[in-house]
This record gives structure tokens, C-alpha cells and sequence, in this order.
């Protein structure tokens, strides 16, 4: 992967307007947050390590490869002011409470997918060995619904993506929440394996059990790792390692896709967990020292000071440059007192998830991963599946078909 310099190339996607979308007063979800990264990246002079490009808006084309035509229609049409013409749609594509109609949302997706989308045609082009978009990683969106603050699931487009190219690729999720839009997408296929790293038990979106291993062709090719309250560093680098280690070993992806969303980070205003900055990371150098074509996106986080300062602090990690806890001044300095530190302490929560219980799951997983063919079947087509019920149906729908490269 390396070129004889030992340096691995890296692109990184931001798109100027990206802070200026706003869900509305009170919502957590806060997209300055990538404006205020992208500042403190510039700042500490990372930029200049990086190939930074403006994202090209995801085409309805390349959005409708997941998503149904019919709701890429009506994210395309609605804004505030004719909210009324749409009351019947926007509850059947579950819009209006968690994830709001604002101004300019149809763009905010097309700049997030673009980011996510454009990473991959870059690494499938080997033009670059890691990409990221901070901008991307909403996980949670359907074919045909918004879901958990996102409307586009740039994750699933990005992955289809480099299955033109690769014959199995990751999906690695270090939000607290569970992963369940991409696992939901890919759940009947084994050219996609889905881990996900995730509180578990009244907790949204209540996906994500171990017992969700994926259907058909797809068995298996599901992980799920569900998590209690106060999990820190240690606890979970002890099983993020083993677990990622042996899928390596077991499902030789071609590509991975690491989602980083920063809600687990501690104190996230809506997060439970208690890992660090440097915690979260380990799990970034972890999976960049698996020396295969990386696609690196951003995710949950609501803390928005804290979600700023992991996303520099990981794309530093990804450069493999040291940067100093005293953070320069920049832009949005103000929001960074009384410390104006990078790194900040964890907090003294108690960590119920113990060691027993944690080799418990991961036993489970493992017993799973050992069903796993070495490399999957020959047939390359990758079908989209729904949730029906308890149960995940086929849905039918071809997403990607032809072999890898045509």
C-alpha cells in the first residue's frame, strides 16, 4: 500500500458550505461541528500532509443506487416553507421529528454522499490509500427512510462503490450506536462484512443484538458487539483488537470503511460511554495498521468541542504526525475553554461492562467468525435487504451486479 517513501497518500474531502446547514434549534445534531474540525485541522497545519478536495455533489443517479427513487424525490422537493403539500410523505419516509425538514437538506446529503462517494472512486482508483470525509458516516438512513438524523446513507453508496472494484470490503462502526442502516443494506451478502461496536438495551436504534449474524448468503457476515454503560479505553481495546484481528485473518477484505462517530466518546451529550480521544483513535491506528485501502468517515457526536478535537486529533493519527496538546488559536477557539487543551480527562463513571461479560460476547463472536467461509462464494451480486418484522427479507431489489472491475 505504502509507496517507497513509507508514507501513505491521503485525501481528505470537505465541502465550505457543510457548517451552514442547521437541523434547527434544540437538535443535537449539529453539522458546524465538521466546520469547526476542518478549522482546527488547517490550524495545527495537518492540511498540508493531505490531498484536500471539495467533494462533487452526489448526483440523484448515484443516490438512488440504495436509496428508492420516490424518496430521493421528495428529499429533493420538500424544504420548510411547503411542508404543508408533504404531511403523507413525510411520515411514511419518517421526516419530521428526529430528523427535520431544514433548509437546503437535500444538498447537505448530496454533500456528505459526495465526500464518502468520491474517497472510494479515489482509492479504487489507488490514486490514494486512505480517504476521509468527516462529513459522512450517517449510518442509520434506510433505502426508502430518514432515520436516527440522517436522510442519505453515504456509507452504503460508498461501499457500492468499492465493490466495483473489490471483492469483499469492511464496515467497521465505532459509534455508540449500532450500525443498523448499513448492516440492514448488506445483511444477505458476504461481499460486505458489518462489525458494529455499540451500546445495547434501551437505546436507539434497539438493533444490534450478537444474535444478528446476517441471512442466506449473508450468515454470518453480520458482528455485532453490544455494549453496557462506562465502557472505557482498556475494555475496549480488549476486544476491538481480537475481533477486528481475526476478521482480518478470517475475510481478507480488499477495503475497509471505518465509521468514527464520536458519541462514544465520554461526556457526549447523548453518549454513555467513557472512552478518550486517545481511546477512540487506538481503534483508527489499529485498523490503519492493517495496510489496506481505508476509507475513514465521521458519524454521531454531540459534544461538539469534543467531536471537533477527535476528528483532528484522528486525522493527525492518520498522517502519523504528533500535534500538541495545546490546541492553536483558531477560528472557534472560544469554544474550547477554560483548558483550550486537545485532550481532556474521562470522567469517573462506573464501567458496567465487565471483564467476564465482555469475553463472554466475545466467545460468541468468535464462535460465529469460525462459520465464516475463508473468502466468500463466487457470486458477485450483492442484493439490498429489508427488515420485515422480526425477520429481514430479501427485498429483491439488484444492487450491484457484474463482476468486480466491470
Amino acid at each position: 500500500m505504502s509507496r517507497a517513501s513509507g508514507k501513505q497518500r491521503v485525501c481528505y474531502f470537505y465541502d465550505s458550505d457543510i457548517g451552514n446547514y442547521y437541523y434547527g434549534q434544540g437538535h443535537p445534531m449539529k453539522p458546524h461541528r465538521i466546520r469547526m474540525a476542518h478549522n482546527l485541522l488547517l490550524n495545527y497545519g495537518l492540511y498540508k500532509k493531505m490531498e484536500i478536495y471539495r467533494p462533487s455533489p452526489a448526483t440523484f443517479d448515484e443516490l438512488r443506487k440504495f436509496h428508492s427513487d420516490e424518496y430521493m424525490r421528495f428529499l429533493r422537493h420538500i424544504t420548510p416553507d411547503n411542508m404543508g403539500e408533504y404531511t403523507k410523505q413525510m411520515q411514511r419516509f419518517n421526516v419530521g421529528e428526529d430528523c427535520p425538514v431544514f433548509e437546503g437538506l437535500y444538498q447537505f446529503c448530496q454533500a456528505s454522499s459526495g465526500g464518502s462517494i468520491g474517497g472510494a472512486v479515489k482509492l479504487n482508483k489507488g490514486t490514494s490509500d486512505i480517504a476521509i470525509n468527516w462529513a459522512g458516516g450517517l449510518h442509520h438512513a434506510k433505502k426508502s427512510e430518514a432515520s436516527g438524523f440522517c436522510y442519505a446513507n453515504d456509507i452504503v453508496l460508498a461501499i457500492l462503490e468499492l465493490l466495483k472494484h473489490h471483492r469483499r470490503v469492511l464496515y467497521i462502526d465505532i459509534d455508540i450506536h449500532h450500525g443498523d442502516g448499513v448492516e440492514e443494506a448488506f445483511y444477505t451478502t458476504d461481499r460486505v462484512l458489518t462489525v458494529s461496536f455499540h451500546k445495547f438495551g434501551e437505546y436507539f436504534p434497539g438493533t444490534g443484538d450478537v444474535k444478528d449474524v446476517g441471512a442466506n448468503a449473508g450468515k454470518y457476515y453480520s458482528v455485532n458487539f453490544p455494549l453496557k454503560d462506562g465502557i472505557d479505553d482498556a475494555s475496549y481495546a480488549s476486544i476491538f483488537k481480537p475481533v477486528i484481528g481475526q476478521i482480518m485473518q478470517m475475510y481478507q477484505p480488499g477495503a475497509i470503511v471505518l465509521q468514527c462517530g464520536a458519541d462514544s466518546l465520554c461526556g457526549d451529550r447523548l453518549g454513555c460511554f467513557n472512552l478518550t480521544i486517545r481511546g477512540h483513535a487506538e481503534c483508527v491506528r489499529f485498523v490503519l495498521q492493517q495496510k489496506v485501502p481505508t476509507l475513514i468517515l465521521g458519524g454521531g457526536g454531540y459534544t461538539i468541542r469534543n467531536v471537533s478535537r477527535c476528528w483532528t486529533y484522528e486525522s493527525a493519527v492518520v498522517l502519523n504526525e504528533e500535534i500538541s496538546d495545546d490546541l492553536p488559536y483558531n477560528d472557534y477557539y472560544e469554544y474550547y475553554g477554560p483548558d483550550y487543551k486537545l485532550h481532556y480527562a474521562p470522567s469517573g463513571m462506573e464501567n458496567l461492562n465487565i471483564p467476564e461479560n465482555l469475553e463472554k460476547i466475545k466467545s460468541k463472536v468468535f464462535e460465529h467468525l469460525r462459520q465464516l467461509q475463508p473468502a466468500p462464494n463466487d457470486d458477485p451480486d450483492v442484493r439490498v435487504s429489508q427488515r420485515g418484522g422480526d425477520e429481514r427479507q430479501e427485498h429483491g431489489a439488484e444492487f450491484y451486479s457484474g463482476r468486480p472491475g466491470e
